[in-house]
């Protein structure tokens, strides 16, 4: 398996020249790559050092298409609030958690993208400083999914929660676990993400 940052943004330029569906490339190309990279990780077949490799890739391809799916939803309508997203506590992984930020900046979201590997008290914080309405965390191990748990706990504890619309997401996050924790809203992928939470959004 190779990790070729010039490929991917070769692949990009070129879905750009085709007028090729972007989001389709990432969700069907890259992000499909990204998730077997995690679970051959998980299965301990890969290492940090090739994941961290193939998300430098896919970052290269993603900051090709980014302007372009930024300008195809500057008209897309904004207000829809501050929505604050990162990868969850001990998880190192971004590209999945940066598409869905660009995804919802078109869609009309003002996005707080802070980061990845976030300490739970930084979420919080954020949410406090940015006034936000949203929260939104990822996780793709299964040993980092319990920290969106703890973050819920964390939100009511601080007196938060109430104003928040919660959202998890990632390759083992699901509907039940989003249901077990409290969470407001799961999210499959980029696209499920803009839609349910401009609904949310919007009531």
């Amino acid at each position: 398996m190779s990790y070729d940052a010039g490929a991917c943004r070769e692949a990009a330029a070129r879905a750009i020249g085709e007028g090729a569906d972007l989001v389709d490339l990432i969700q069907s190309g890259f992000t499909a790559g990204m998730n077997e990279v995690g679970a051959l990780y998980e299965a301990k077949k890969l290492f940090l050092p090739h994941v961290m490799a193939a998300a430098n890739a896919m970052n290269a391809g993603v900051d090709v298409l980014a302007p372009h799916l930024s300008a195809q939803g500057r008209s897309a309508g904004a207000g829809l609030g501050t929505f604050v997203i990162c990868t969850i506590e001990g998880d190192i992984h971004s590209i999945g958690k940066d598409i869905v930020a660009i995804m919802l900046k078109v869609a009309g979201f003002n996005v707080v993208n802070i980061g990845r590997d976030v300490p739970l008290a930084e979420i919080i914080k954020a949410c406090r400083d940015s006034g936000a309405g949203y929260v939104g965390t990822s996780a793709l191990m299964t040993s980092t999914m319990t920290n969106q748990k703890t973050l819920e706990e964390m939100l009511r504890r601080d007196g938060i929660r109430d104003k928040l619309t919660t959202n998890v997401g990632g390759a083992p996050v699901t509907q039940s676990w989003a249901d077990e924790i409290g969470a407001d809203i799961y999210t499959e992928n980029a696209s499920d993400a803009v839609r349910k939470m401009t609904q949310a959004a919007r009531g």
